[in-house]
């Protein structure tokens, strides 16, 4: 049993602060061994607040108090409370100043939460509770104060001194130690402060507002990595003008700072001004990123940034609102890559992460609505569900509403509650004065968990000439939650002719039909008719448009109907999930059969999207590429772990043997030795380049091979050099281990670049890939106490390696659990999310579910096992 026995937060449990506060001064004596931290709060007790019992009670953890005042009189002991995890001063007045100092060790700070050490530099994480790492404060996102932030550290160890806001001061001091002064003019949550400290240098450029302001940007980095800001800095102007154009929104400080660290739990932190990322969204060049590396950069900058309205200028009341920030950021984000690249490549994209990672925890005991009831630990909500499935309530609601009236709702949104703290229903009421609509059934998204299955019959009656649509929804029960009311969602449809064209939509009882193209219907009821006049013959129904809502769609298509949706749909998503459906039909049939027959209209099929020069190369790529083995998982009652590697191996040969010379074909084709260029064509052709390549090894074709080592001896990029080496490893024997050597030779001295090699080799099928993962884990290079290098091997091996993580033996589950509690006394954050990969156990057949169950059960009866880890683990064995 848990020993500490944590105590859950409920939402229905929220209160307003007792005290609010107005400005904060802090002074920081920094050192990695010993800070010194003095915190001057101005406090004034809240009228809004139901009034205590006179003390008020600070947040606090791992802090070593020196001295606690009020109105600059020193207290005595008696007159105060030191607890585990607070201050409790007795009897303050309605409105004072605490002045509070303590000492914290940042190079002791392995959780990296709180100030920490990453290599030589000082830094900072602070949400969602980190900043009572760092003084006694009220640490909640809805006590919003102005931050005046000093720093005084060694000149020589500590040169760049970074925080919140413009710069007020910098000097030397007489003991040769120099101070540098913030000011921040924007109330915020403490969540949102940052520091940094370190010997940094900065690529510089400029920005002018629509309105004519001049902001200073500037990306600070280690010096040997200026080289590699370029296309971060080229995001970031991209995104600031962006957000002007769509949105309205300008930025509102002197500068803008970007900071590159190597040690973060996370992608990045968008505190005030002062962005803190893990280096692997900032650094890129073509030679060490490749193609989805400079994706993630762009769209990590972008939604960083856009928080600067959507999460800072507005914020959320409590952590159960974080979606109210990153649900808005992360549509905003996906909306602008998709202006920036291919947008139907993009919408896939995310529709892939959804299914696989969003689905899956819905499913799962993990699951919770957008909006939690409770946690046991905030960190542990930071999850597909609160970021992207709440961006797709986000495109539901501007699908509703439509481009003009989603604009007057945003614009309402950020004038009516700028400078606050508010809610989702603050968000939804936005989107209702400004459209007039009414969302009160919406609402059910935000507080409703699991994944809504829509189940849709078509009906064609050549007499009247009509065609009739039957939806029924119903969403399964999910954890505290069995029975599930209607939601009300968007399904966006087209209705096409045996030509592929799409016909104008007139619904029984409308007077006109609306111009061809993609019609949305909005459904409200557990079932539902429309019935579509004047279609002469059949049509093919196009469902579910862009994914317009996140649900599973079930409507029984032929394989005929799919193939034509595949050759001819005008919605890119709808094209590329018709190929995804047919290619699960044939894989399940595989794991049931292994001897079944793959039907010449599948090659078929394959072969005239191969021969398609005229579309989009990514697009095409992402058409022909195989549903993922953990998707294919979730289309069983019991997953087979087995079979469907088997299945999805057999598939892969097949392709690469019957469709040999076009695959070479297209390889040739694509495979461009100029200069590397990062445009949607380019991207999208070296994209559809190492798709032929992989069904050509996966074949065992000689030809393939010999392209594949000479594409990774004399590869100009990243692309297709960690391409040609995955492929290599999983399929070249000793060409496999040659070329990780000189892989390793080349690029020993680029972190960033050797988190691919351990990756890459985490994640291969072969046999012998645990015991390559143990031995890579005594490597000189590898270290627990960084989260890439963890998340790129055992992160890797545990989510992105099924059938060598599900090995019968549960050696795998065995490697796991050793390694949460090896990494808990560490950094719970990190544990915790590695022990996400045991919670579905009862998806697997009786002995593996035994083996994980009791895997489970170790971690939990572990001392003092953190509250992070405990919430995940027991939560797995929830009935």
């Amino acid at each position: 049993m848990y020993r500490n026995n944590p105590h859950p937060v409920h939402l229905k449990d929220y209160r307003p602060p007792e005290f609010l506060i107005e400005t904060v001064d802090l002074c920081f004596e920094l050192d990695a061994d010993r800070t010194r931290v003095e915190a001057r709060l101005a406090l004034r007790r809240n009228p809004a607040a139901t009034r205590g019992d006179g003390d008020l009670r600070l947040d606090g953890e791992q802090l070593e108090l020196e001295s606690v005042a009020i109105d600059d009189q020193l207290l005595t002991p008696a007159e105060y409370r030191v607890e585990s995890e607070s201050l409790i001063i007795h009897r303050v007045p309605d409105r004072f100043t605490l002045t509070t100092r303590v000492t914290i060790s940042p190079s002791q700070n392995t959780a990296l939460e709180g100030l920490y050490q990453s290599g030589d530099m000082l830094c900072t994480q602070c949400e969602a509770e980190g900043f009572r790492r760092i003084t006694y404060f009220l640490d909640r996102p809805d006590v919003m104060a102005r931050f005046t932030t000093t720093l005084i550290a060694d000149t020589e160890r500590y040169p760049v001194l970074l925080a919140n806001g413009n710069p007020a001061e910098q000097r030397t001091l007489d003991d040769g130690r120099q101070l540098a002064r913030w000011v921040d003019p924007f109330p915020k949550p403490c969540y949102l402060f940052a520091l940094i400290a370190g010997d940094l240098r900065a690529v510089e450029d400029r920005f002018t507002t629509a309105s004519g302001r001049e902001v200073a940007l500037r990306i600070y980095v280690e010096p040997h990595n200026l080289d590699k800001c370029d296309h971060a800095m080229r995001s970031l102007k991209q995104s600031m003008r962006w957000d002007e154009a769509r949105y309205g929104r300008e930025y509102d400080l002197d500068i803008f700072m970007i900071v590159a660290v190597s040690h973060f739990n996370m992608g990045a932190m968008e505190n005030k001004g002062l962005n803190v990322f893990n280096d692997k969204y900032v650094l890129a060049r073509p030679d060490t990123a490749t193609d989805q590396d400079f994706q993630g950069i762009e769209g990590v900058i972008a939604h960083e940034y856009f928080h600067n309205w959507t999460g800072n200028r507005i914020t959320c009341r409590d952590w159960f609102q974080l979606s109210l920030k990153e649900g808005f950021t992360v549509y905003r984000d996906q909306e602008f890559s998709a202006d920036m690249g291919s947008r139907g490549v993009k919408r896939i994209a995310d529709v892939r992460l959804l299914r696989a990672h969003q689905f899956a925890e819905d499913a799962s005991p993990m699951a919770h609505p957008v909006r939690p009831e409770s946690y046991i630990e905030i960190n542990n909500f930071y999850t597909v569900t609160v970021y992207e499935k709440g961006a797709e309530l986000v495109r539901m609601q501007a699908a509703l509403l439509g481009p003009e009236r989603f604009r007057r709702a945003t614009d309402l949104y950020f004038e009516r509650h700028d400078g606050q703290a508010v809610t989702t229903d603050d968000f939804v009421r936005c989107m209702e004065d400004a459209s007039g609509c009414d969302l009160g059934q919406f609402r059910r998204w935000y507080s409703q968990a699991g994944t809504p299955v829509l189940e849709i019959e078509g009906h064609h009656d050549a007499e009247s000439a009509t065609y009739r649509l039957r939806v029924r929804q119903h969403t399964p029960s999910t954890p505290g939650q069995p029975e599930k009311a209607p939601l009300h969602l968007p399904l966006a449809l087209a209705l096409l002719d045996a030509e592929g064209r799409e016909l104008a939509l007139r619904l029984d009882g409308e007077d006109e039909a609306a111009p061809a193209g993609t019609r949305v219907l909005e459904l409200r009821e557990a079932e539902q008719c429309f019935t579509f006049v004047d279609v002469p013959e059949p049509p093919v129904p196009s469902l579910l448009r862009g994914f317009s809502a996140p649900v599973r769609l079930r409507f029984d298509y032929s394989d005929v109907e799919l193939m034509f949706l595949m050759a001819h749909d005008g919605d890119g998503f709808n094209r590329w999930d018709a190929a995804q459906t047919l290619m699960q039909r044939l894989l399940l049939r595989l794991v049931e059969d292994p001897a079944a027959v793959i039907p010449e209209s599948f090659f078929a099929a394959f072969a005239q999207a191969l021969d398609d020069r005229a579309g989009d190369p990514a697009l095409l790529a992402e058409v022909l590429t195989l549903p993922a083995e953990s998707y294919l998982g979730d289309q069983l009652a019991v997953v087979d772990v087995d079979g469907i590697h088997r299945a999805r191996c057999t598939l892969e040969r097949a392709i690469g043997a019957r469709l040999r010379d076009q695959l070479l074909a297209v390889h040739a084709a694509h495979d461009d030795a100029g200069p590397y260029r990062l445009t949607p064509e380019a991207i999208g052709a070296r994209a559809l380049k190492n798709r032929a390549l992989g069904y050509l090894l996966a074949a065992g074709d000689a030809e393939g091979l010999a392209r594949c080592i000479a594409q990774f001896e004399a590869a100009r990029n990243m692309t297709d050099c960690i391409s040609a080496l995955r492929l290599l490893v999983d399929h070249g024997g000793e060409a496999g281990l040659e070329a990780l050597s000189s892989f390793h030779t080349r690029w020993s001295g680029e972190p960033l670049v050797l988190d691919k090699w351990f990756s890459v080799q985490a994640t291969s099928p072969r046999p012998d890939t645990l015991a390559r993962v143990e031995r890579l884990m005594r490597d000189p290079d590898f270290s627990l106490r960084n989260p890439n290098r963890v998340r790129s091997l055992i992160g890797a091996f545990c989510n992105a390696n099924p059938v060598r993580f599900h090995a019968a033996d549960g050696s795998g589950y065995r490697f796991l659990a050793d390694r949460v509690l090896e990494l808990d006394p560490l950094n719970p954050q990190v544990a915790a999310r590695l022990m996400r990969a045991l919670v579905r156990w009862r998806r697997f057949d009786a002995a593996r579910q035994a083996l994980m169950r009791a895997e489970i059960e170790r971690v939990l009866a572990a001392e003092a096992l953190s509250r992070d880890v405990y919430e995940v683990a027991a939560k797995a064995l929830e009935e």
